[in-house]
């Protein structure tokens, strides 16, 4: 005969049987459906929207297949990493003679000369950045860290830790000279204006190469991150310049062919590099009313590299070579 006492005692225990059932089966519960955030992708939260987790990013599409005969091969070449500090508001391709903003700098790798000033004479007689004594003008907008708070335009101008700049082929054809002076425009300095049609921006980390963003990425630690400007190579065979700076150079077509009427010319590929602390919080220089958007990154070239030099570009290209420097000689 069971007590009350007795009876009282089972429904106790039959009570913290169940209260530790429950919360074995909600600690399995949590721990099979949990997902925890990584670092990076609370720090791009916290950030905001133009900022992206690297890691999150889907793999982008394969380069198209080169065909027999076409260009495959690769020239590179070493200009320095702007470390003499050759910045200011100029722009020779859009507003020769006109001084832009303050809060609108560009970095310049190549010819020394480069500033609101400068004319075509000028700068085939200045003096070069670049080992191989390429005289060309390459530059693109600073990039800066941002101070939690102050100055709205961003902190101190970032150096690059590295600037790799290479001529590269096309898969469907083999590649004729660019002639000195073409001007070359890749991205859209107000794309926030204008829609982004003409947006190009390419960002990628060091460890992540096949994963391109439109937004500021987040790097793995001691990873580095990487601006990439790729340039259009199809040449109207006439012009080396126009009203809008664009039409004498187009994009080569998802294929990689070139438009009719177009000659592919060796295709500009410009990397800057940049080591930032994880977490960091930075921008480019950009106009007014672009919010200092990842989507209005963009570059800009003038060539003047000699004749001689430039064939031995296309000679490589359409040799398949990998080459280097000044002498073109295979690695």
């Amino acid at each position: 005969m069971r007590t009350p006492a007795a009876g009282r005692r089972g429904i106790v225990l039959a009570l913290v049987l169940e209260v530790l059932l429950l919360g074995i089966g909600v600690g399995v519960g949590l721990g099979a459906g949990a997902s925890a955030e990584s670092p990076r992708s609370v720090a791009a939260a916290r950030l905001g929207p133009d900022y992206v987790d690297m890691s999150a990013v889907p793999r982008g599409p394969a380069e198209p297949a080169p065909v027999a005969g076409s260009a495959t091969g690769t020239y590179t070449w070493d200009c320095g990493r702007n470390e003499n500090g050759h910045r200011n508001t100029a722009n020779v391709v859009v507003v020769p003679g006109v001084p832009g903003p303050v809060h609108h700098v560009h970095d310049y790798v190549g010819n020394l000369s480069t500033d609101v000033n400068s004319t075509v004479e000028s700068l085939a007689g200045a003096g070069t950045s670049c080992a191989n004594g390429d005289r060309s003008t390459y530059y693109w907008p600073v990039l800066r860290t941002v101070p939690a708070e102050g100055d709205e335009h961003g902190g101190p101008i970032q150096v690059p830790v590295e600037v790799t700049l290479s001529f590269h082929g096309n898969p469907r054809t083999p590649v004729v000279p660019m002639p000195r002076l073409l001007r070359g425009t890749m991205g859209d300095a107000v794309a926030i204006t204008n829609g982004g049609a003409r947006a190009q921006a390419t960002w990628t980390c060091s460890d992540t190469p096949d994963r391109r963003t439109t937004r500021y990425p987040l790097c793995a630690p001691g990873e580095r991150v990487l601006r990439v400007f790729d340039f259009p190579s199809c040449w109207d065979g006439r012009r080396v310049d126009s009203a809008d700076h664009r039409e004498q150079l187009a994009f080569p077509l998802p294929g990689g062919g070139c438009p009719v009427g177009t000659f592919a010319v060796p295709r500009l590929r410009i990397v800057t590099a940049y080591d930032l602390p994880a977490g960091t919080r930075y921008r480019i220089d950009a106009f007014d009313g672009q919010r200092n958007s990842p989507l209005t990154d963009h570059a800009f070239f003038v060539n003047l590299m000699s004749d001689a030099s430039m064939a031995r570009v296309v000679d490589c290209l359409n040799a398949g070579r990998t080459c280097t420097d000044t002498d073109a000689a295979p690695r």
